[in-house]
C-alpha cells in the first residue's frame, strides 16, 4: 500500500510546485540590447580579468606540455586548445570590455 499526500496527484512530479511555475530569473526589458550598447567595464577590471586569463592559459599550457611529454597526446591537445581559447577570451575581454 503506497501512501501519497493529498496535495499530490499520482504521476505528478514531486519537485514542481502546484499552480503557476515562477521564473527563477527575470529578464529585463532591455534584454535585446547589443554589445555596443552595454556599459564597458573599467580598465582596471579588464586588466585584472586579462591577467587571470593569462595565468590560466599558462597552467593549461603546462598541462599540455606535461601530457605530450608523458605520451598522452589527446590530453596534450586538449591542454593546448584550452590554452588558446583562454587567451582569446582574455583578449576579447581586454579589448571589448
Amino acid at each position: 500500500m503506497s501512501h501519497q499526500p493529498d496535495e499530490q496527484e499520482a504521476g505528478e512530479p514531486i519537485a514542481e510546485p502546484r499552480g503557476a511555475v515562477e521564473r527563477a530569473v527575470d529578464v529585463p526589458a532591455e534584454a535585446g540590447e547589443t554589445a555596443a550598447e552595454r556599459e564597458r567595464r573599467p580598465m582596471l577590471e579588464r586588466l585584472g580579468l586579462a591577467g587571470i586569463a593569462v595565468v590560466m592559459a599558462i597552467l593549461f599550457g603546462i598541462v599540455g606540455v606535461a601530457a605530450v611529454a608523458g605520451g598522452e597526446y589527446i590530453l596534450g591537445a586538449m591542454g593546448f586548445v584550452g590554452c588558446m581559447m583562454t587567451l582569446v577570451v582574455g583578449g576579447i575581454t581586454l579589448l571589448r570590455g
